[in-house]
């Protein structure tokens, strides 16, 4: 339906390039509806213009410019500008009904089935699954909502200091009232969520439709190497997402990056994707099934004591590919059990 949309907003570069790809994978999927890109004051032109070639509308949105009741709720809570930001969904009344997905999603089959759920409909954060996660949800347009909305920003804040934390604050009852709102894992399945329950990721992995890259390390902070087809970084969640990263990736080199070097011409920027070169690395193999057993590769790690491996176990960032993988401590326990 033309009334009907897939939102987005991209506050400066980096989540507009995850915007493009976003985008970009909605439209390899089919998708009927349109797509709409609110972006902020930072983004550049070139990002702007690669964003109208994928998206039917881009509207900058800017809360310090945007009306006397943001305006408003902007001077007494500084600290939500982001999240008052992404809340300008709710003026798109142009649209029926829309389903907001944050930039750094990425869409591995048709979803245009989520139109069929009201709102608010959203899936359960990992973290704390009586509150849903606001990267992926279904709303109704609404001028009324919108000020109510800011309303309650101005009122209440944000109890973890986002969008999420008012959203769940606004609508309390999702938990309880109707579990038609409650939208499948598989609608917003959190990437660095997969090995709190590795048999369940196993067991419905292949089902997932949206990916989301949660955390502070997003796929364009990595570097790509294109003909190795190497996804290679510092950080530690490179090896547990793996596979949706080389998808992401993979999407972005192909079909963005000519894009964005055509806009920027002359001008130079980073685009992250390298060219092969001599490095050790080691290969690993993603534990989704066969039916999506993509390769990728990241920048070995020198092997860690003892010590340094308990640390990082309570830091949350075991290994989970490689020593501290599901299958060697499933080995050692067999081991010890014999």
């Amino acid at each position: 339906m033309a009334d009907q949309a897939f939102v987005t907003l991209a506050t400066h570069d980096n989540y507009a390039r995850g915007a493009m790809v976003l985008g970009k994978s909605l439209r390899n999927h089919n998708t009927s509806k349109k797509l709409v890109a609110l972006i902020g004051p930072q983004v550049s032109e070139p990002c702007q213009s690669v964003l109208r070639k994928i998206y039917d509308e881009v509207r900058p949105v800017d809360v310090l410019d945007s009306g006397d009741t943001a305006h408003l709720a902007m001077m007494k809570r500084p600290d939500l500008g982001v999240t008052l930001t992404k809340l300008h969904c709710w003026t798109l009344t142009h649209y029926s009904k829309c389903v907001f997905m944050d930039a750094d999603t990425l869409v591995l089959s048709n979803i245009d089935e989520l139109f069929d759920r009201e709102e608010l409909s959203a899936a359960p954060d990992p973290g704390w699954p009586d509150c849903f996660n606001s990267g992926v949800f279904v709303f109704c347009p609404s001028m009324e909502t919108y000020g109510k909305l800011l309303q309650y920003c101005t009122e209440h804040g944000s109890f973890d200091g986002g969008d999420q934390g008012v959203l769940n604050g606004f609508f309390s009852n999702w938990a309880t009232a109707d579990i038609s709102k409650h939208l499948p894992f598989i609608y917003n399945l959190s990437s660095i969520a997969i090995y709190t329950y590795l048999p369940a990721f196993k067991q419905f992995g292949s089902s997932a439709k949206v990916v989301h890259f949660l955390g502070k390390t997003k796929p364009w902070s990595y570097t790509f190497d294109i003909t190795a087809k190497r996804i290679t970084g510092s950080v530690p969640e490179a090896s547990t997402h793996s596979t949706f990263l080389l998808d992401w990736w993979t999407l972005y080199s192909s079909a963005v990056v000519p894009m964005l070097h055509e806009h920027y011409g002359e001008q130079p920027f980073h685009s992250g994707c390298v060219e092969s070169r001599c490095c050790d690395t080691v290969t690993f193999e993603s534990v989704q099934d066969e039916g999506h057993s993509s390769h990728a590769q990241v920048s070995s790690q020198p092997e860690l004591s003892s010590v340094e491996r308990k640390e990082k176990w309570e830091q949350g960032q075991a290994d989970y590919m490689g020593m501290d993988s599901f299958d060697n401590i499933k080995r050692k326990l067999d081991s010890f059990l014999k």
